[in-house]
């Protein structure tokens, strides 16, 4: 390992300015594109939105590269998954109560995104029967997955960026790509349409930004995300879901 990488991996140990920078940016983002749902004619939200499925895909490779390898059975990655698919539960009634896609809520590809990168860091047979499982399952819910099967595979892909800088970067960004094709989008993009373009875009750029976000060390203080981070997602619909009714 070379002293960037253990600087990098170090600094990540600890409470991250920049992790907690990422997270904040995924946050906002997702609020950004989610006010759409309570003013449509506001569509063009969409494009800032393509940023924040990646920068969550990034805090969850981090927080996945904070741990050593082979220690997959700890208090903390139990109580990790845990909180991911109980607010998955959660939050599907509020989201399914705004949202008329079909899917299942963001936290679902999520879990089965953090399960998939533990099969890369802890190499196991424990860990790599769960990836497969976590993989087939994406493969089977497709459909109604957010993001769909390309997008289970973007916390891993971030992951292996993370342990092998380089032109492995552009693995997350490809795959974050994909998984914003399954609309009419891409046919729009390849009638040049400007807006279709830019959300494509930025889907690409997302996970290339997060990861230079975590490389970077910033002297200021961000308030720290951390377990009421939770809280915020089937919050958020919930209040957008009000603000519907009142305007």
């Amino acid at each position: 390992m070379t002293d960037t990488h253990a600087d990098q991996h170090s600094s990540l140990k600890g409470r991250s300015s920049s992790l907690d920078l990422i997270k904040w940016l995924a946050m906002l983002t997702m609020v950004i594109d989610h006010l759409r749902l309570v003013w449509p004619e506001m569509s063009n939200l969409f494009i800032p939105g393509r940023l924040s499925f990646p920068l969550f895909c990034v805090a969850i490779a981090a927080n996945v590269a904070r741990s050593s390898p082979g220690e997959l059975l700890t208090v903390a990655n139990g109580r990790y998954l845990a909180l991911m698919l109980v607010f998955a539960a959660i939050s599907e009634v509020p989201y399914r109560s705004i949202s008329t896609s079909g899917s299942f809520n963001v936290l679902v590809t999520l879990a089965l995104g953090l399960v998939i990168a533990w099969g890369w860091q802890h190499r196991t047979w424990l860990s790599g029967a769960m990836a497969l499982i976590a993989a087939a399952a994406a493969y089977v819910l497709d459909d109604p997955l957010m993001y769909g099967f390309y997008g289970a595979f973007v916390p891993a892909a971030v992951l292996l960026a993370v342990r092998r800088p380089g032109a492995l970067w552009l693995l997350s960004a490809v795959l974050c790509l994909l998984s914003n094709t399954r609309s009419s989008i891409v046919t729009r993009a390849l009638d040049l349409d400007i807006y279709s373009l830019l959300a494509l875009s930025n889907a690409f750029a997302a996970p290339l930004i997060g990861l230079w976000l975590l490389r970077q060390t910033f002297t200021f203080k961000v308030w720290p995300v951390r377990q009421w981070g939770y809280w915020f997602y089937p919050g958020h619909l919930a209040a957008l879901q009000a603000l519907r009714f009142l305007v």
